[in-house]
């Protein structure tokens, strides 16, 4: 298995964005509140607004740089340390190319799993299959539209126009910010010497610490405020890391044929990168929350940087839609009672996915684009979730991505839809829906949750699945260390 700074360094290789001319407008847990009666989460677009093509000139344009890592042999196997890890170092300065889609053979409506989303057969999906076209955003938004379901919400601001000058270096930890180190006076920052890379193997010292660190990566280790899974059985928290990116188009559009809604943790690298979609995702009516900057293992850092990372991201957020969310996901789950009181300072409220009986609530979809299995034996791993999920007696949260056209075809083409056919039946809805949260809460400057932000939060606890009140959505099931440790993997993996 690679290790975290392995894949953290192959992230940073893999997906620096070389932006032209973005456009953002072109082309309680607790009291249940009436969610059901929130009528229809979705926004008309603007009257006399277009449909934009993926590759609209003049309004919205872009092009995504990686580095060619198979095609130009720039990342090799460096070897293997003692701990059995394989190590991986990319030449990231010197191998940069445009990528550039390559339009895979149209299949037959009987082997595509929709049939109207050009998702291929499951058997072909695999690492290094073509990509197919490109999708269109099928709505656009003026500056100045609101979204009809949340009352009170700030008008979209003046499109946003990137300025490199503006912002961090994308994919890269950020620097201090003074400023946003005043949110923690007052709050009691457990002094906690930060891990050696947000793995249990790469620090065992810290990893012999877990249960008293509140460490969910090793262990499962969670704190009472941290939200974990859904309350009502049967119901499923439908949530995607690591985007916006271009093929959420394809998700948004199964997504609203659907009348789903679903929880995205966003990259603020990527929020930057690609605003347009970021919109697209919050005025269809999908909750927006915090998944940091750069996607680094959060325990890893200072209290400065894990700061920065949040901090940075909600910059991004609210320059491009107005508002700031009140929810955060570390990257690979990777939190602490640490990470957990900065967060809450600054006002985010941590999600993690469910850990059932069975393990996490992980779809692996990671797995194929990382090319350690394909499509059809992630599709077995997931049915396996599957049946986990019906002898639990709350519901759960799932973990799925949308970085990549693999896991968003993935998605769209079957694991969503095995879930809405499934018998006995799942309840699919966002995060904030299942657990009854209005969608003012979800917003800084809409929310009337006047806990928002305190830093409070109870001694760590896991559980084993049968705890009596494992229906608290402050409770998770607990995992082994082994389990932690491929959850906080899975997550940055994911983004491969």
């Amino acid at each position: 298995m690679l290790t975290l700074p392995a894949l953290s360094a192959l992230l940073a290789a893999t997906l620096s964005l070389e932006l032209v001319a973005v456009n953002a407008h072109g082309p309680h847990p607790g009291a249940h509140y009436a969610h059901r009666g929130h009528a229809h989460k979705r926004q008309a677009p603007a009257a006399g607004t277009d449909s934009i093509a993926a590759a609209a000139t003049g309004a919205s344009s872009f092009t995504v740089s990686v580095t060619a890592a198979a095609a130009a042999a720039s990342t090799t196997a460096a070897g293997t340390p003692a701990g059995g890890s394989t190590v991986i170092t990319s030449a990231a300065a010197a191998g940069a190319t445009t990528a550039t889609s390559v339009a895979a053979a149209p299949a037959s409506s009987a082997d595509i799993g929709t049939g109207v989303y050009d998702v291929p057969p499951l058997a072909s999906i695999s690492s290094g299959m073509p990509s197919g076209p490109l999708p269109s955003l099928t709505a656009t938004y003026t500056p100045g539209a609101t979204p009809s379901y949340i009352s009170g919400a700030p008008p979209l601001p003046t499109k946003f126009m990137f300025n490199a000058a503006d912002w961090p270096e994308l994919d890269k930890v950020p620097p201090t910010v003074q400023e946003w180190m005043k949110e923690l006076d007052g709050h009691d920052i457990p002094d906690i010497t930060p891990t050696q890379d947000g793995s249990c193997a790469g620090d065992p010292a810290a990893a012999a610490q877990a249960e008293e660190r509140g460490w969910w990566t090793c262990g499962g280790w969670t704190s009472g405020n941290d939200i974990v899974s859904c309350p009502d059985k049967m119901t499923w928290g439908v949530s995607f890391d690591d985007g916006p990116a271009p093929y959420n188009r394809k998700l948004l559009k199964y997504l609203e044929d659907k009348d789903l809604n679903a929880t995205f943790f966003v990259v603020g690298s990527r929020v930057v990168s690609y605003p347009d979609i970021l919109i697209a995702e919050y005025m269809a009516g999908h909750e927006i929350a915090v998944h940091t900057w750069s996607h680094h293992p959060l325990t890893a850092l200072t209290n400065e940087q894990i700061v920065a990372e949040l901090g940075y991201t909600r910059r991004a957020i609210q320059a491009v839609l107005g508002v700031t969310p009140t929810t955060m996901r570390a990257p690979f789950g990777d939190i602490d009672n640490r990470v957990r009181a900065i967060s809450n300072a600054m006002g985010l409220q941590p999600i993690i996915w469910t850990t059932g009986p069975g393990g996490p609530f992980d779809t692996n979809d990671w797995h194929v684009p990382a090319g350690t299995v394909t499509g059809e034996q992630q599709f077995e791993i997931f049915e396996g979730l599957l049946g986990n999920a019906t002898i639990m007696d709350t519901g759960f949260i799932v973990l799925e991505h949308d970085l990549f056209e693999i896991t968003v075809d993935l998605a769209v083409g079957y694991t969503l839809d095995a879930a809405l056919s499934h018998n006995p039946p799942f309840k699919l809805e966002s995060i904030g829906t299942c657990l009854g949260m209005p969608p003012t809460d979800l917003y800084q400057e809409t929310t009337t949750n006047k806990s928002t932000g305190t830093g409070q939060h109870s001694s760590s606890a896991a559980a084993d699945g049968t705890d009596p009140d494992s229906s608290a959505a402050g409770r998770v099931f607990a995992s082994s260390a082994f389990a932690g440790v491929a959850a906080a993997v899975v997550a940055l993996a994911g983004l491969l």
